[in-house]
């Protein structure tokens, strides 16, 4: 094995997980730098259910996207009485500064996503995507443990539907689909990894690996598999899952 090889075979899940934790903060994501410049543009800030119905979201993205913004600095959170002071109030999302504050840090992402690329090029194919699955079940199970620790319980179609209701809550705008005649699946219309998923198509197996490691603690193992990504030049991503 050349030493190259040698050195991406000690990198930890943990360590692949990091980096591609890493290109999501931020501006690293196309939709987030123009949510940022919408809210900018809005002297009294902005709502979640506005920024879904201005970029066609779901509100959960939209919410995800914001909540990103605000805890990177850009945007600050306030407390709006609703009319009457009938009802609960909602959150409004306002520019912290002035002037537009994009460029250092889209630089800082690019730095970012290519340490990303160089991290996979230094494996192959194969150990990348198992690396990139593996640290997708890892992180699976612990997003099924925050919604229900140690939960078995759970019917098949009621696991399937929290998989895709949390996914949404990160970014992924999915849901669950499961037709008489065809396997049962989790459709995501957004990836929150942005352009890099792209440019490095691999980083799909991690969305596979929190399905199924979602699935493992809600229902019980199953296999998954991606049936269709936008990295390939499918409209969605699908991934099928099996009993």
């Amino acid at each position: 094995m050349s030493p190259r090889l040698e050195t991406a075979s000690k990198l930890s899940p943990t360590e692949f997980a990091s980096a591609v934790t890493a290109i999501t903060s931020a501006f690293g994501d196309p939709t987030r730098r123009e949510i940022y410049l919408f809210a900018h543009a809005q002297s009294h800030g902005i709502t979640a259910t506005e920024t879904a119905k201005q970029f066609d979201l779901h509100a959960n993205v939209a919410r995800h996207h914001l909540d990103k913004l605000s805890s990177g600095g850009y945007l600050e959170i306030t407390l709006a009485k609703p009319s009457g002071d009938v009802g609960r109030p909602s959150k409004r999302y306002q520019a912290t500064q002035p002037e537009v504050r994009l460029e250092v840090q889209v630089r800082h992402d690019d730095i970012l996503v290519s340490l990303l690329g160089k991290a996979l090029g230094m494996l192959s194919p194969e150990a990348a995507e198992q690396m990139a699955e593996e640290v997708g079940v890892e992180y699976g199970k612990a997003m099924a443990d925050s919604i229900e620790p140690n939960a078995t319980h759970r019917s098949f179609q009621g696991a399937l539907h929290a998989v895709a209701d949390a996914l949404s809550a990160h970014g992924f705008a999915a849901r669950a689909e499961r037709t008489e005649g065809s396997a049962p699946q989790i459709i995501a219309e957004h990836c929150p990894f942005g352009d890099a998923v792209v440019e490095y198509p691999v980083i799909c197996a991690v969305d596979r690996g929190i399905v199924k490691g979602m699935l493992s603690k809600l229902y019980g193992p199953t296999a998954t598999d991606t049936a269709s990504s936008k990295p390939h030049g499918d409209d969605v991503c699908v991934t099928h899952v099996t009993l």
